[in-house]
Parts: C-alpha cells; sequence; structure tokens
C-alpha cells in the first residue's frame, strides 16, 4: 500500500502540505500531530501546528493540523487537508469532509464506518487499535500505529525521520514501546491491500 499519493501533494504549487488529525479527546491526536510537525521541522521544512477540542474534551471530537511547506507559512489554517487522519465515527462525521477531493483518508477501521466517502478519495482502513492491543496489549498506542500507516501510505517524510521523533516526543520508558507501535503501523499498511478509492 505505500505511496498511495505519488508525488506529495501540491494543488497550488507552493510545495504546501496540509494533514488533519482527529478523533475523540483521550485518542492522543495532539501527541500525533507534534510528532509529525517535529520531524518535519528537523528535515529542514516550515511547520505550523495547531489544535483544538470541543467542550467534551476527552470523549468530544478533537483535532490538530499539521502545514508543511518549504518556504515561509503566510496562511496557518487547514481548510482542505490533503491527508485526513481519523479514528472515531464523530470525528469521521465532524471533520473528514473537508478532505481535499483527491486527498487520503486514513482511519481505524475498527471504529470508523467510512459511509459516503467521495468517490476521489483515497481510502486506507486498517484496524489501529485492535492491532495495538492484539500485538503489543495496549491500545494506548493506537494513536502511533495509526502514525506508521499514515507515513507509510504517503511520501509525507522519510519513515526513519517520524521514528525518531516518536522515540523523542514520549518518556524514556515507553520510547521501545511507541516506537514498535510505529514500525506495526508501518507493516500493517506495507501488507495491506493497495488503498483504493472510496466505492
Amino acid at each position: 500500500m505505500a505511496d498511495v499519493l505519488g508525488a506529495r501533494a501540491d494543488r497550488d504549487g507552493s510545495g504546501r502540505f496540509e494533514i488533519r488529525f482527529s478523533g475523540s479527546g483521550g485518542q492522543g491526536i495532539l501527541l500525533a500531530a507534534a510528532i509529525i510537525a517535529e520531524a518535519a521541522a528537523a528535515q529542514g521544512e516550515h511547520v505550523v501546528q495547531t489544535q483544538s477540542y470541543g467542550p467534551e474534551a476527552r470523549g468530544g471530537a478533537s483535532k490538530s493540523e499539521v502545514i508543511i511547506a518549504p518556504d515561509e507559512i503566510d496562511y496557518p489554517e487547514v481548510l482542505t487537508p490533503d491527508i485526513s487522519l481519523v479514528l472515531s465515527q464523530a470525528a469521521y462525521a465532524k471533520y473528514a469532509g473537508d478532505t481535499a477531493a483527491s486527498g487520503l483518508l486514513v482511519y481505524d477501521s475498527g471504529l470508523v464506518d467510512p459511509a459516503g466517502a467521495p468517490g476521489s478519495w483515497k481510502l486506507c482502513g486498517l484496524p489501529f487499535t485492535r492491532a495495538a492491543a492484539d500485538e503489543l496489549g495496549k491500545t494506548v498506542v493506537a494513536n502511533i500505529v495509526s502514525l506508521g500507516a499514515l507515513v507509510a501510505v504517503s511520501d509525507v517524510l522519510p519513515a526513519g525521520a517520524v521514528e525518531q521523533a516518536v522515540v523523542s516526543r514520549v518518556p524514556e520508558r515507553f520510547r521501545e514501546l511507541n516506537a514498535e507501535a510505529f514500525r506495526l503501523g508501518l507493516r500493517l499498511a506495507r501488507e495491506a491491500e493497495p488503498a483504493a478509492p472510496s466505492a
């Protein structure tokens, strides 16, 4: 399933690339976005990261967004993300619809039904939470598993750079668990069927 986006999305020729992470409060959406932002900055890219939470906080739909660009970012708001990572049905309903017409939707297939997804989207649905439970015994790292899959199916950043950011963003005692979770996501995506346009 690797590299389903082909060349890095670049709708206006600026090199700007937008990713939206969304899910329920407590699913680690902010951490996943921060890891991508840190990895991009380490690669010499300009980066802006923002986040917002509904009034429900834990359990309510939340999002965090990252913009990556080779030059200074003069407009720091994501309107039509090139990639949307969705970890809950509520987040799918609230945020996924903004995804670019030719964008990539990466979602937890055990928690999200992408009903009504436009036919032009590329879909990558994998059981992140179940895999984290079954293979690592910890559902709390499902966000990191999903991050590995996102990296595997897009050319947004090198996997090694993102794994290094994963390790640097978590407490030392959890580094190996999170590195394993990231590599699990890479493997799940690479072993899956190619991402297909939605029906």
